[in-house]
């Protein structure tokens, strides 16, 4: 099992705080908002909040699954805020933001899957900010229509829904998720328009024949983007590192994946769901996001 400590050079990060560091910290404090950033102890953190970015987390930091791989709480949630959407909006308006990302703890308990809020959030930044394009990574909404239409319908930039992992370590790596159901998440969005994304982890005890088996089914549903970073264990009571995938590997599957067909694929030791969101958004949006960095 590898740890921590012997983590290779290319995944070695110096933690660091500056000024915009400390401004989007005091601005989510302000404002009562999680981040996917501090809840999934994200190892981009410093490098992303010192450029002033982050990925916003709503629906409270309490999820009802319990995935193997993943460091924020589960159990039962409190109700939700319902006037989060606004202090998200606010939050973004504040930052002077031109793209931001917004993703959620999974909500099973509630009717609605928690789509209302994810949409009145849309609609809400939409308001404030209307130039300011978004992007959404949301759960599988245990594969209802009703919920992802209605967040379609609030027309985010980007649809993204991650896969996690290969088939065959669902059970394992996320046994409440369905492959099939995600799948049928990215490309019902597609269908209804969205530019669709997805990302995964390696290094969790896949092979490289699966990843390229995944790509293909990816490719099945007309996916836009694809990232691929390495899983580093959050805490000991966390599924354990299989491998540490070297750097070479990883830009074969960016090559595999732009000649099987996936239009932007994302690869290297530490790409997560948000990593380079606002480039990403640039190139299928056409127009730039300007100088100021997005959540995300």
């Amino acid at each position: 099992m590898a740890t921590k400590r012997n983590r290779p050079d290319w995944l070695k990060i110096r933690f660091s705080v500056n000024e915009n560091f400390r401004e989007l910290n005091n601005i989510v404090k302000e404002n009562n908002l999680h981040t996917v950033c501090q809840e999934a102890r994200c190892p981009n953190q410093s490098e992303c909040w010192g450029k002033g970015t982050a990925t916003l987390m709503i629906l409270g930091d309490v999820c009802t699954r319990s995935c193997g791989f993943c460091a924020i709480k589960t159990g039962r949630p409190p109700i939700y805020d319902q006037l989060e959407p606004k202090r998200v909006a606010v939050a973004v308006q504040k930052m002077s933001l031109n793209h931001v990302v917004i993703t959620s703890v999974n909500r099973d308990d509630l009717p609605d899957q928690g789509s209302i809020v994810w949409a009145e959030t849309i609609e809400e930044i939409r308001k404030l900010s209307p130039d300011c394009s978004v992007e959404v990574l949301i759960p599988d909404f245990k594969g209802v229509w009703e919920p992802l239409k209605r967040v379609i319908d609030a027309k985010p930039e980007i649809l993204s829904h991650n896969t996690e992992t290969v088939p065959r370590l669902y059970r394992r790596v996320r046994p409440q998720a369905k492959y099939d159901r995600s799948l049928w998440v990215l490309e019902k969005s597609k269908e209804y328009g969205m530019t669709t994304k997805t990302g995964i982890m390696v290094g969790i005890g896949e092979t490289f024949d699966e990843v390229v088996a995944l790509m293909k089914d990816l490719v099945e549903v007309d996916l836009d983007i694809f990232n691929i970073g390495q899983y580093l264990q959050p805490t000991k009571r966390h599924l354990p590192v299989e491998r540490f995938v070297h750097p070479d590997e990883f830009a074969e599957y960016k090559r595999i994946g732009e000649e099987l067909g996936i239009k932007h694929v994302e690869s290297g030791p530490l790409v997560r769901s948000s990593y380079h969101a606002e480039e990403q958004v640039e190139k299928f949006r056409g127009t730039p996001c300007g100088s100021r960095a997005a959540i995300g």
